[in-house]
This record gives structure tokens, sequence and C-alpha cells, in this order.
């Protein structure tokens, strides 16, 4: 399925003004059931589905056992419905809409271990990893309308998602991982976007000990991730960035 379509647009440069063909960001409704019944709905890119719901419910405890991929049933159209049939109950108590295109999170407190990992990288190698994920991002630099999110290790992107909301973003890469047996510990999460509570809470789940972004943090970001042991950064571009909370695992 397309992430973009092109459009005849009119764009006006300095004084003139001039028909372009222009790539707009693919937006779709995902309805998502449980045992035929539904559970959620959000809009998403339409990429990544059994990540993206994998990864949701995992990280927001509405189930508690992994997901096969091979049973979820999904059916594209002009929305996409995808069907998990499970055993047992499932949480959806406290469940609220965010702001930012219907990403989802809870109301209701859950605690997490405290990130105790004294996994460290040097300046240089977050740099050029960070460069490394910029470039992959081709449906922003189309159509400037995508997050990104990215897991990494002190070498290398593992695994990359776009999406047009960045809560989804997050829950495509950590969906992934847990289909490919990737760990989190000693793992890097990358974003584009500015980080909030729920971003910084949703890698707390997964003990991830290092969230960087070009962007800025929220204040609740940063209690958060003081308080839980995560390394926060903000604002990496080019020779610069910003270490909010726990700088012991930022090496020079």
């Amino acid at each position: 399925m397309n992430l973009y379509i092109k459009k005849k647009i009119i764009k006006k440069q300095g004084t003139s003004f001039k028909e372009i063909e222009d790539y707009i960001a693919v937006e779709k409704k995902i309805n998502v059931f449980v045992n035929r019944k539904e559970v959620i709905s959000l809009y998403c890119t339409p990429s990544m589905i059994k990540e993206l719901v994998i990864g949701l419910f995992l990280t927001e405890g509405i189930l508690s056992n992994k997901i096969s991929p091979e049973e979820m049933r999904i059916e594209y159209g002009e929305e996409i419905t995808v069907d998990i049939p499970v055993a047992g109950d499932i949480l959806t108590e406290g469940m609220v809409t965010s702001r930012c295109l219907g990403g989802f999170t809870f109301n209701k407190k859950r605690e997490f271990e405290k990130v105790k990992h004294n996994f460290s990288i040097s300046f240089e190698a977050l740099k050029t990893i960070f460069n490394e994920f910029q470039e992959k991002s081709e449906s922003f630099r189309l159509t400037g309308c995508f997050h990104s999110a990215a897991i990494s290790d002190r070498e290398k992107i593992l695994v990359f998602a776009e999406d047009i909301g960045r809560h989804n973003t997050i829950d495509k890469v950590i969906g992934r991982s847990i289909l490919e047996d990737i760990p989190f510990t000693e793992k890097l999460m990358l974003v584009s976007c500015r980080v909030s509570s729920e971003i910084v809470s949703k890698c707390l789940r997964w003990g991830i000990p290092i969230v960087a972004t070009r962007g800025a943090p929220t204040d609740r970001a940063v209690e958060i991730s003081e308080r839980s042991g995560i390394t926060l950064i903000g604002f990496v571009r080019r020779d610069r960035l910003n270490v909010y909370t726990n700088p012991q695992r930022i090496i020079s």
C-alpha cells in the first residue's frame, strides 16, 4: 500500500505562481478488534501494521502475552481492519486518546523497574548513528509529513519506522523488535519528534536506557527520565546535543 500520493498543486515562489506535482502522505484509519470485538481505532500510515498493533498492545498492557503475527487477520480497504484471536481478558480500563493523531495511552498508573543498565555510547558514535537515522527518513523528505523512530545499538540502526503519528513510530519499532527477538538492553531509541511523558514511558516499559531526539523534551518527560534512570538527550544536531538526565551514559 502506498505511503504517499502525487497531486498537482499551485506553488508560489518569489513573485510567480506555477503548477507542480507534490507528494502528500497517505492517512488511513485502522480498527483493531480482539475476538471480533472492537477495542481501538486510530489513524496511521498504512505500513508495518502488525508491528504497530503488537507494539501498542504489549507496551500499554492491553494484552499480556506475545501476539502471534500469523494469527492476526488484516483486511486492507478504505479503512484497515485488524482482528486478533486471543484467550482470556484484555485491559482497556483507563484508555485515553492522545491529541497526536489518535495515539493511545493509559491514565492508570503503572510501575516499571528502574533502568539500571550501564550501557554507554560516545558522542561521536551517537552523532554518526543519528546522521544515519536522519538519512533514512525518505518519506519525510518527500512530504514533510512523517515522524520517524529507530532502535539502534552502538554501531548501526536495527529497526526503523516512519508514520504520520509520532506515537505510532515508537510502537512500530518496538513491535518489530519484539517480533525479531531484539533485546532492548544496550539500545538507543532515536526519534525525530518532541519527547513527551508518553514516549518516555513506552521506552521505560522495555528498559531502553537512552532516548535521543532532534527535538525537545517536555518537563514531565525529563522528570520521568530522571526518576527511572533513562538518559534523555535532545536537540541532536551536527556537533551539539543537550543531555537532560543521567549523563553518565554519554562519554567523550
